[in-house]
């Protein structure tokens, strides 16, 4: 389908979807939302992407939140229909890994966004903050719940409840985002992590990332056992075989997600 706040493109199976409304800074507004969520259902679809990065237009921002005069607007029971929430949760459990460029602000339910991804890599200029409750408002894409997960409940109170706005090596510090590289570097960092990802089985990529999803939702206990049943599907997988296969053949694998 065709985007009007977003541009996705395809290329040796790596799909690239930017966040294309630079005039406002990547705001999220209702249109932008729903063509996430279609956007996200192409994705998965496509049997020919095994990975997609997740980026914004402009050297400013890669969502700096959600649009204002959308939320203003917002009816009440607004909030119950499917909206950022259950669009990031179905781009939280895309089978396919997914990667978050950040080159700017990355605030509110742009922060959350970047959260739903699978790996975070940030330019040096990039800046962090769920600040809601500036709004009279808390993080309502998930961002309680992942914002805790990813550096702590402590971490997360503090910003939450204070709405401050952190940098890009803090970010780091604290676990919130995997790497930080100058702004001329984030693309690139970000295609060749994809590039080495794409290279991996599919079937092993789509099981693992749920073997560890699952996990840190439940004990350890279910969560080994479900890990042992993770490795039991592969086990019987064409591409388990071709990897074992070429290993020993000292030679490249090439996976097919059978």
């Amino acid at each position: 389908m065709g985007y009007s706040n977003l541009l996705l493109e395809k290329e040796n199976g790596i799909a690239l979807l930017t966040l294309n409304r630079p005039e406002v800074n990547n705001a999220l507004d209702r249109q932008t939302w729903l063509e996430l969520g279609e956007a996200i259902k192409e994705v998965q679809a496509d049997v020919s992407v095994r990975v997609l990065i997740i980026t914004g237009a402009g050297e400013r921002a890669f969502a700096a939140g959600a649009d204002v005069r959308w939320l203003k607007e917002r009816p009440p029971l607004d909030l119950l229909e499917r909206g950022p929430q259950a669009i990031m949760c179905e781009l939280e459990r895309m089978p396919k890994p997914v990667i978050a460029a950040i080159n700017g602000y990355a605030l509110g339910g742009g922060c959350e966004l970047a959260m739903a991804c699978d790996v975070r890599i940030a330019c040096e200029k990039a800046k962090f903050g769920q600040p809601e409750i500036n709004l009279g408002i808390l993080p309502g894409g998930g961002g309680t719940q992942r914002l805790s997960q990813l550096v702590g409940k402590g971490k997360a109170k503090e910003l939450i409840f204070t709405g401050d706005i952190i940098d890009a090596r803090e970010a780091e510090k604290i676990g919130l985002v995997n790497k930080v590289v100058p702004a001329e570097q984030l693309m690139s960092t970000a295609m060749d992590m994809a590039r080495k990802m794409a290279g991996k089985s599919p079937v092993a990529l789509r099981v693992v990332k749920s073997v560890i999803d699952v996990g840190t939702g439940t004990d350890f206990v279910t969560a080994l056992a479900f890990e042992q049943f993770g490795q039991t599907i592969l086990w019987g997988t064409e591409d388990r075989v071709e990897g074992m296969e070429a290993f020993l053949s000292k030679r490249s694998a090439k996976f097919t997600g059978k």
